[in-house]
């Protein structure tokens, strides 16, 4: 499946961004989702993970508390709300999909096939 994210943007130290994430054709199959991001010369990290039915969330200990996983299956679209945003979650983040991710993987990024172009999110001091 094809993924667009979008949401991304500039904002203050201690503001929030709401990112989305969506198949970008039409596809009748539901995915355990996650997102990752990738500051400037570090590596991908995870941030987040959502099951197929949204009723099981996980999160990076650096997001926890501050983010919000969430998904919306009639719209087949997935979102992230970051709050108390820090200057440290300046990063490009991408959503990914896959049919099935076990808790174990989540954090992997190799468990997922399919990949957003990524938006960049920055945030000031």
């Amino acid at each position: 499946v094809q993924l667009q994210a979008s949401g991304g943007g500039l904002v203050q130290a201690g503001g929030s961004l709401r990112l989305s994430c969506g198949p970008s054709g039409r596809t009748s199959s539901a995915y355990d989702m996650g997102w990752f991001r990738q500051a400037p010369g570090k590596e991908r990290e995870f941030v987040a993970y959502i099951n197929r039915s949204g009723r099981i969330t996980h999160y990076s200990d650096s997001v926890k508390e501050r983010f919000a996983f969430s998904r919306d299956n009639a719209k087949m679209t997935v979102y992230l709300q970051m709050s108390r945003m820090k200057p440290e979650d300046t990063a490009v983040y991408f959503c990914a999909a896959d049919t099935q991710v076990t808790i174990g993987d989540m954090t992997s990024p190799e468990s997922y096939d399919s990949w957003g172009q990524g938006t960049q999110v920055t945030v000031s001091s």
